[in-house]
């Protein structure tokens, strides 16, 4: 199809700073653009049109928007305009400023990498959808861990019609993450690779070490060295939540960014579970870009095609999420709110490793190694985890997540400690009678 000429223009912008990176646009990513339309009208409006201003799609009364009591009365502090006024299509700037404050802070390896200004999204499975958008075209090969949410197949399997390849993601005694099997799986890759890099991982809850994040990093380099382009989606839905001192205490991003000509890296994050937020929708995309004498222009580019992306699909994310997330980032009480719930958490992690392991549930199953966010998973011994499951359901009234044959995910984020161990009581109760 032809091009739009603002589609065009960025599309040489990307080019000229990188052209292995205009190289890993998908077709769709190639198209998109930010309209210069209504919106980009309505916001010239709001600076110059200082007497009568009839752009926007919105009632107003006032200064104001034109609201219902019986909505504001729901509001609390949250003012009607902060609350019911459509958001800027790239987010809040207040938000994504006081947001890249706290990927400065918490990341060191950010503070001397080059990354863009962070994209509102509705979420981590909306940022994920965006980066398909611009980057992911049917057949395209993307490479995952074998213990992976199931989300990333319905996105880029079903939607877009990307071939997914897994490696195994714990080396043959279990114990550490197989870098050596995801290096053969990218190097076995075609010119364009994806990989999906998600830690603390979902299933399973494991952050891997400094030494295997560098590991993963090599992999990366020589790969690109070899001549393929790389795509590196970190998925950080689970930040923050690292409960072992031994596990990397940052984002693998910032140590991932800036790695090689070849390589593009992208960051998806959330209010979702950093700040426990859930039914907000509130998250994130910044961009990592290449080494490139002048990033800014390509960063640019890339924001504006994401915009292009946004608009095309939701418009914008929604206005009082995005101010409720903001206010707490503000909050003098924010870290100590957040450090308080990060400790409960830890608290029912070790728990249930102590748990987990004791002598008398060897009979029943493996642990594999977590350390961090939500879960954790046991490959069960003698059953099938689908039969296990329902029978937890049916005898016991316990619920927990099979996955394919063998295993089961347990969310230790929902259960109280004082649960945890007539949880795992259970389920080896369980495995005995169906084993019987």
């Amino acid at each position: 199809m032809a091009l739009h000429p603002l589609a065009r223009e960025l599309n040489e912008a990307i080019r000229a700073q990188s052209p292995d990176a205009f190289e890993l646009l998908s077709e769709r990513g190639r198209a998109l653009y930010m309209p210069k339309g209504i919106i980009s009208q309505s916001t010239e409006a709001r600076e110059k049109a200082h007497r009568i201003n009839a752009t926007i799609g919105v009632a107003t009364e006032g200064d104001g928007p034109m609201s219902l009591a019986s909505i504001t009365e729901q509001l609390g502090s949250v003012s009607p305009a902060d609350a019911l006024n459509y958001a800027p299509t790239a987010g809040k700037p207040a938000l994504r400023e006081a947001w890249r404050r706290k990927l400065l802070k918490e990341n060191p390896a950010m503070r001397g990498s080059v990354f863009g200004l962070p994209i509102v999204t509705s979420a981590i499975t909306h940022g994920l959808a965006l980066a398909g958008d611009l980057f992911v075209d049917p057949g395209d090969l993307i490479v995952l861990p074998d213990k992976l949410w199931g989300n990333y197949r319905l996105t880029y399997g079903v939607r877009l019609g990307a071939r997914i390849e897994t490696f195994p993601t714990y080396d043959g005694e279990g114990a550490r993450l197989n870098t050596g099997a995801f290096a053969e799986a990218l190097l076995a890759g075609p010119e364009k690779v994806i990989t999906l890099l998600n830690f603390p991982n979902n299933p399973t809850g494991y952050m891997p070490s400094p030494s295997e994040v560098a590991e993963l990093r090599d992999a990366i380099v020589r790969a690109a060295e070899r001549g393929q382009r790389i795509l590196v989606i970190v998925d950080d839905a689970y930040f923050g939540l690292v409960y072992s001192d031994e596990a990397l205490q940052e984002s693998p991003f910032g140590l991932l960014s800036n790695l090689h000509p070849r390589v593009l890296t992208l960051k998806l994050d959330a209010a979702t579970k950093e700040v426990f937020v859930w039914g907000l929708r509130c998250g994130f995309l910044t961009f990592g870009p290449p080494p490139v004498d002048d990033a800014e222009p390509l960063l640019a580019a890339f924001e504006r095609k994401m915009m292009g992306a946004i608009r095309g699909g939701i418009s914008s994310s929604p206005a009082i999420s995005q101010q409720i997330v903001l206010a707490a980032l503000e909050s003098p009480r924010f870290e100590a709110d957040r450090r308080e719930k990060f400790e409960a958490l830890r608290a029912r992690a070790r728990r249930v490793d102590e748990v987990v392991r004791s002598d008398r549930y060897r009979v029943s199953w493996d642990v594999y190694p977590f350390n961090a966010g939500y879960f954790m998973c046991i490959r069960v011994k003698g059953v099938e985890a689908e039969v296990l499951r329902v029978h937890l359901l049916e005898k016991y009234g316990v619920g927990v997540i099979a996955l394919g044959t063998s295993d089961i995910r347990v969310a230790f984020s929902c259960v109280e400690e004082p649960e945890i161990e007539p949880l795992f009581e259970s389920i080896h109760e369980a495995i005995r009678e169906l084993a019987a």
